[in-house]
């Protein structure tokens, strides 16, 4: 529970050192899958559902400080003390900003795809279908962007949806546009920062500049992908990830 509501979250099991991944936009916890099979035995990836995302329950506001109070209550829960964390989009937002405002509770940082300064457009959220009669249908509405919503799919009495609200999602976009440049800079444990060749959300030239500006331990890494990188280039993603935190802190 956080703030009277209830946070859900997958932990993919295992022996291995925790990692806490934190999804993106019109994603849940369960995108990390793969992720997870390819971390294992050496990692146990446990996975959280952001507010209003996949099982935990919608919230009434989206606000920055709200996202980061959720990982940390998701964090105090786990007792897990001083853990590696991952987020892509949104999540690595709330990532480095959690990393930012506890550093004591950060031991490595992962970013997939986000930058320091936001400027989401939510009109693609404004066009997403509403419920269909079933799942390829749904599924055929979206197009080329099914694949990766499609772990978001719901169905329900009226037919098959999303797990997110869509007023939801763009009340958390506006929410998370601005200049995050204080938190970014503030974070002091070593970073990745994961790059997508062909991303419309983080210009190459903002990633180098994200480095630059950083203090401390921080490379980055390129990868041939869109936004969504542990989606379209799993297996290098993997390989990425597995590489920096395998290094001594």
């Amino acid at each position: 529970m956080a703030g009277g509501r209830r946070l859900s979250y997958l932990d993919f099991g295992g022996l291995g050192r925790p990692l806490l991944a934190l999804h993106g936009h019109y994603n849940e916890a369960s995108t990390f899958a793969p992720l997870a099979a390819a971390l294992a035995p050496q990692w146990r990836v446990i996975a959280l559902d952001q507010r209003g995302h996949g099982e935990s329950d919608r919230a009434h506001s989206y606000e920055r400080y709200e996202y980061v109070a959720d990982v940390a209550a998701f964090h105090r829960h786990l007792e897990v003390g001083p853990v590696a964390v991952l987020g892509h989009s949104l999540g690595g937002v709330n990532a480095y900003q959690f990393a930012a405002r506890f550093p004591d509770m950060v031991s490595k940082l992962i970013v997939e795809d986000v930058g320091a300064v936001v400027d989401c457009d939510w009109s693609f959220t404004t066009r997403l279908p509403g419920v269909a009669p079933s799942r390829e249908v749904l599924a055929a509405a979206l197009g080329a962007a099914a694949p990766y919503l499609e772990c978001s799919f719901r169905q329900t009495d009226q037919g098959w949806g999303f797990s997110f609200d869509v007023a939801d999602t763009v009340a958390s976009q506006k929410a998370l546009n601005g200049d995050h440049w204080n938190d970014w800079i503030s974070v002091s444990c070593p970073t990745l920062l994961v790059h997508g060749t062909h991303s419309d959300e983080l210009a190459a030239e903002h990633a180098r500049d994200m480095v630059a500006r950083r203090s401390g331990s921080i490379r980055r890494v390129e990868l041939p992908a869109g936004h969504v990188v542990h989606h379209d280039v799993p297996d290098l993603f993997a390989d990425a990830v597995i590489a920096f935190l395998s290094e001594p802190c």
